[in-house]
Order: structure tokens, then sequence, then C-alpha cells
């Protein structure tokens, strides 16, 4: 079982550089398969993207910025089920995890998109995930995210709605 296992470090209306707080669009993009030559463990990825990518009944996005299409900012592997969205797995990249992170709001984004394509599908911005136990509080707390029994939790259409504003200024 997969679960999600990521901070959300901040909510930002995009992703912000830590340390200058400029703000850049980006674009949440479907992984292909060339980009998965770089998504190794040898360059700091803690997942199998490949065997992510491989998954018939997932589908893999990528987060990269506007103007600079080929640095994935992060990724997230979800699938539709009967009324909901659900989130699999979700990684910033290398580069945007931990103290010396460059970019806040990669994970946050990738939520908002999650929601956004709930809603695109049918499910009224309903999405789902299993959460590492210590991080309950913490998807409570940042995303609005409820508990729907033990490690389940979900995002349900309101608080889906703020997340859409927020990333994407609008709503559906």
């Amino acid at each position: 079982m997969a679960y999600i296992d990521i901070e959300i470090d901040k909510l930002t209306r995009s992703i912000e550089n830590v340390v200058t707080g400029d703000s850049f669009p980006t674009e949440i993009l479907p992984l292909s398969k060339p980009d998965l030559l770089h998504l190794t463990a040898e360059n700091g990825w803690r997942f199998d993207w490949k065997k992510e990518y491989l998954q018939s009944d997932r589908d893999v996005f990528k987060l990269t910025i506007l103007w600079n299409p080929t640095i994935i900012q992060g990724l997230m592997s979800i699938a539709p089920k009967h009324g909901y969205l659900e989130m699999y797995l979700i990684e910033s990249a290398p580069f945007n995890y931990g103290k010396n992170k460059m970019h806040y709001g990669v994970a946050g984004n990738l939520v908002a998109f999650a929601c956004k394509r709930s809603f695109e599908l049918g499910f009224d911005g309903f999405v789902a995930f299993t959460a590492k136990t210590a991080l309950i509080d913490h998807y409570s707390k940042t995303l609005g995210a409820v508990s729907i029994g033990g490690q389940r939790m979900a995002i349900e259409e309101k608080q889906a709605i703020v997340l859409i504003k927020r990333y994407f200024n609008e709503i559906t």
C-alpha cells in the first residue's frame, strides 16, 4: 500500500523560491517515458517512478515551471476510482525537500491539481489518500483533509475549491 508521506511546507500561489520569495507559474503535464531516465535513486528520487509509470491503472503527472519544462519540480501518481480520485504517491524533486530546498509549494500545488482533476472527472473535487500516521494531523491542518477511517483521509468539495482557487485562480 502506498502512503502519502510528504510535508506540505507552505500553501503558495504557485511555487515560491525559498530565498527570494519570487513566485513562478507552473504547469502540470503527464509524465513521459523519456522523463524516466532522470528519475532515479542515483539522482536523489526516493520512489521508483518507472514502476509507478508502468501501473496501468494510474496516471503520473509532473510539475514544472512554465518556461522551464525540462526540470521536474515534483511528481504525483493518481487514479480515478468509483466517485473519487485516489492519490497514490507525491514526491518533490530532490532539490525541493529538506532544509536546503529551492522551492516552497510543490506538494500543495500537486494536491490542488488532484482536486482540480477530480472536478474534471465529475467527482466534485473529492480526493482520497492513505497518510502516514505521523502526518494525519499535518494534512488536516494544512490541506483541510478529514479522516475517513484509520489512516485514510479525504479532501472534500469545499476544501478542494479553496486549494484550486489558491493554485489555479479558478473554480470548477
